[in-house]
């Protein structure tokens, strides 16, 4: 405990963490005129896993941000969707992301982006907003009054232990968060639980035009594979198999790797004439675990988690910056909207943890889908993936915190084997759509006999998906459109310039 008066410094707003989510929040926050102090542990330029964006973060959230001229100039790869060498069927298969009814042709794209430049850039925006951006300072206590987060402790860029107060806290740190303990539990899916192997490539093949910057993403019989262009000589590839399947990592990761590559088709053919970087920062292989998981609550009086704070979905949909910077956005809302003293905590900060839970769910239903697919059932991995198979289908707990709720409040799923019972054969449905539509899933094409669509309707689901990124983009580009509806009954509403919430009018 550390009295107030003998803080280094008192803020409104503390961000932990300098990442994309904590960046985003911190500069909605100084855009709304309050005072925010940012602490990063590294020093920026550094390496980060996740290279692949969605439109909504590049045309919604960056636009708001003002940052489009710097990513444009800095000549990211254009990305106009994925392509994917997925299920039985050997011919690879596309999805773009426009144009459609829903999304304009100009802002039907993303970049796969060089996370290193990505992440500076959003961060020095930060600055230009006024953030007090400090680098090299570690957060090393969560500091407590009245049953109220209301500050930390850190150590700065030459090991000095100091302090700093806030109104609220905001924690996007990732998956080593500081705070999360002090806010929830972290409950662990048992369906997503991979490790994932990565390095960098030159010299690497593209896809023809005009999917030529697509992420490519192949499964083999040990998991799948993404191959990511970044640039015209730059692909970050990435092989992520099951936890179980780890023990080979031990006899070195080159060996793992080409164990791995070598049971792909379409990869290892762009990678035959390539040549691994074996220097600087893309110079090593990297591990991660890509273990998918959620907090049991995503805030506590005084604080917010943010990001990988909060929660993991598996990367195969690059969902990654976009509920990052989606939840940043979201916290910056809630905390505005606390500071101009115009909404409660309570009512703000439970609408910036429903959207964002609705959200991760959103993405955690499209992948239990995609990957319950069609695959080879002889393969340990796919087989464990089927859905009805999984572990997952007892996994209560966790299924309790995604499941979302009806209309009218009540959860959609009272259990996991429920849930999962309303999701069978969803993916291959996913599939066939795909592949007779040039655009996204074209709803009209969904042959729906057999689902109950009582509690589970996939084509509402697609719907619901994409509406949200529809949403940040139109507001971004301050277009005129129908007043935003709440996300839950008797919800708020972003207000105008999108910075706070407002009380829906009628």
């Amino acid at each position: 405990m550390t009295d107030k008066a003998s803080s280094e410094q008192d803020f409104d707003v503390i961000v932990v963490g300098g990442g994309p989510g904590g960046s985003t929040a911190a500069s909605f926050i100084a855009m709304d005129g309050h005072k925010v102090l940012l602490l990063e542990r590294e020093k920026f330029p550094r390496h980060q896993v996740g290279e692949s964006l969605l439109p909504a973060t590049v045309n919604g959230i960056c636009v708001m941000l003002g940052v489009s001229e710097e990513l444009a100039q800095a000549n990211f790869t254009y990305k106009l969707g994925g392509t994917y060498r997925w299920g039985k069927h050997p011919e690879p298969w596309s999805f773009t992301f426009g144009p459609s009814s829903m999304i304009p042709g100009s802002q039907a794209f993303a970049y796969q982006v060089e996370r290193m430049k990505f992440d500076h850039i959003l961060l020095n925006n930060a600055r230009k907003k006024g953030v007090d951006v400090r680098e090299q300072h570690v957060v090393t206590e969560v500091l407590e009054s009245g049953g109220r987060i209301t500050g930390v402790g850190f150590t700065d860029e030459k090991g000095q232990k100091k302090t700093a107060t806030a109104r609220y806290v905001i924690d996007a740190s990732g998956n080593s968060t500081t705070l999360s303990k002090a806010v929830g539990e972290r409950v662990y899916s048992k369906f997503f639980q991979n490790v994932a192997l990565y390095c960098y490539y030159r010299g690497g093949k593209r896809l023809p035009e005009p999917r030529t910057g697509n992420i490519l993403s192949e499964a083999f019989s040990d998991g799948w594979c993404w191959y990511i262009p970044l640039g015209p000589d730059l692909t970050s590839v990435g092989m992520v198999v099951a936890k179980q399947h780890a023990d080979r990592l031990k006899q070195g990761p080159e060996e793992a790797l080409r164990h791995f590559l070598d049971k792909t088709v379409m990869v290892k053919d762009f990678l035959s004439e390539a040549t691994r970087i074996t220097e600087g920062p893309y110079g090593q292989y990297r591990v991660r675990k890509d273990y998918s998981y959620v907090n049991t609550h995503f805030w506590t009086p005084g604080s917010l988690l943010v990001g990988d704070a909060a929660c993991f979905v598996d990367p195969i949909f690059s969902s990654g910056v976009h509920l990052a910077t989606y939840s940043g956005l979201l916290a910056a809302r809630s905390v505005n909207s606390c500071l101009r003293g115009e909404i409660g905590e309570e009512r703000s900060f439970s609408e910036f943890e429903q959207r964002y839970r609705k959200e991760f769910s959103n993405f955690y239903q499209f992948l239990i889908s995609f990957y319950d697919m069609d695959k080879d059932m002889d393969s340990y991995f796919w087989s464990a993936r089927k859905v009805l198979n999984t572990e997952e289908s007892s996994n209560d707990a966790f299924i309790s915190l995604i499941s979302g709720t009806s209309f009218t409040g009540e959860p959609l799923f009272s259990n996991a084997s429920e849930f999962f019972q309303a999701h069978v054969g969803v993916g291959d449905l996913f599939r066939k759509t795909y592949e007779a539509a040039a655009n996204p899933i074209d709803d009209s094409k969904f042959e729906l006999d057999g689902f109950d669509t009582t509690k589970f309707n996939p084509r509402h689901f697609i719907q619901d998906f994409r509406k949200g990124i529809v949403t940040l983009i139109r507001q971004a580009n301050s277009e005129t459109h129908a007043p935003e509806m709440p996300v839950v009954d008797g919800g708020l509403i972003s207000s105008r310039n999108g910075l706070s919430w407002a009380e829906p009018v009628g």
